[in-house]
């Protein structure tokens, strides 16, 4: 059976989502903003959620009807096959967001929602009572331009919790954000690849997962593992795919931060990753920073000023990193940050710049060649 997918990212990686759904052999791959859509079959559920880096979840696509008034949106979501993924003991509860749209109260939109698809189940398994007490199915709404989408939920927990990591710094990067950064930085596990700021080590540890070609998934459960009418055989299968595609091979990743705190968490981190064996952590000043290779590449997010430090601290801390790493003539840099004056701070204009967000805070990628 053919079923329709989307796979919602940060705003900026939709590319980078789609490139990955692409290579694995997912049929009318779509990028739109925030947002990736494509068809698949029942196993391509398990393989999208274990194999994604830069997707937030997959969602499985119900349908999708104009409603601008409360009756429209009743009748569109009971028109739809909700008995196709919803089993008689199926727990639905109902959430999601309108935006500009005529129906603009959540609660009211969630009721309609949930009632619509009662009267649906009722109506296909003859009964009177729905007692909702198998697996969860959680159905997901977006109200866009008088347009309701619905959906179920295939993931659970956000795909980028890999669960290596269940307690950041404080101002943790979002584990997407960070393999988008490595796959922008074209690593492949031939050069050295350094974090001056690695905080809990988000960003070498997924740049480890990345040249062990490791699926993030594979140390997780996901919700529709739940579902009966998916069988535990596609799920096996796609963890054994999983697997079979890792590489073997000695990397040189390295990551440093001031914080002592941050550095014992990320060694933590790459142990829960089992990937501590490819990465060094240690404790070391980023105006400090030298390297004698001839080449390399630096992927760092380094503190913004908005959450755990001042503006003025940061732009001293970017202007003494960017005095450290002027001599290194041949190194290719990745800067995630959210300050306006970064390159004037820094003392180097990019040579490209990438527009990402890491979470509701707007940045760039720095790309220096």
């Amino acid at each position: 059976m053919e079923l329709k997918f989307t796979a919602p990212c940060l705003f900026g990686l939709e590319g980078l989502c789609a490139d990955e759904l692409k290579r694995l052999n997912m049929k009318d791959v779509c990028a739109e903003n925030g947002r990736v859509l494509f068809t698949g079959a029942e196993n391509d559920i398990a393989r999208a959620n274990i194999n994604l880096r830069t997707g937030e979840r997959v969602l499985l696509n119900v349908g999708a009807k104009r409603a601008d008034t409360f009756d429209m949106l009743f009748e569109s979501v009971k028109a739809m096959p909700w008995e196709n993924y919803i089993p008689i003991d199926g727990q639905f509860p109902v959430k999601g967001h309108s935006l500009k749209s005529k129906l603009h109260s959540i609660p009211d939109c969630q009721k309609i929602i949930k009632k619509a698809i009662v009267e649906r189940l009722k109506a296909k398994y003859k009964v009177e009572w729905l007692k909702e007490t198998g697996a969860k199915y959680q159905v997901q709404f977006a109200i866009m331009d008088d347009t309701a989408s619905l959906y179920i939920d295939t993931t659970g927990v956000g795909l980028h919790k890999r669960g290596y990591r269940p307690a950041g710094n404080a101002a943790p990067l979002r584990e997407t954000l960070a393999a988008a950064i490595v796959k922008l930085s074209r690593y492949r596990g031939r050069e050295q690849i350094c974090d001056p700021f690695c905080g809990s080590g988000t960003i070498p540890i997924e740049a480890a997962l990345a040249a062990l070609n490791r699926a993030p998934g594979l140390n997780r459960k996901f919700a529709a593992q739940e579902w009966g009418w998916l069988k535990p055989k596609i799920w096996e299968e796609a963890f054994a795919e999983a697997r079979d595609g890792e590489y073997k091979g000695s990397y040189d990743i390295w990551g440093g931060d001031i914080d002592p705190k941050s550095i014992s968490a990320a060694v933590d981190n790459a142990k829960r990753a089992g990937v501590s064996e490819h990465v060094r952590f240690e404790i070391a000043e980023a105006a400090d920073f030298r390297r004698s290779e001839p080449n390399g590449i630096i992927a760092t997010n380094p503190p913004y000023g908005e959450r755990v430090m001042l503006q003025k601290e940061a732009e001293e801390i970017y202007r003494r990193f960017g005095v450290a790493v002027k001599k290194l003539d041949n190194w290719k840099m990745y800067v995630l940050s959210s300050h306006t004056e970064f390159e004037r701070t820094f003392g180097q204009k990019a040579t490209k710049k990438r527009k990402l967000y890491n979470g509701m805070i707007k940045c760039d990628l720095f790309m220096y060649y």
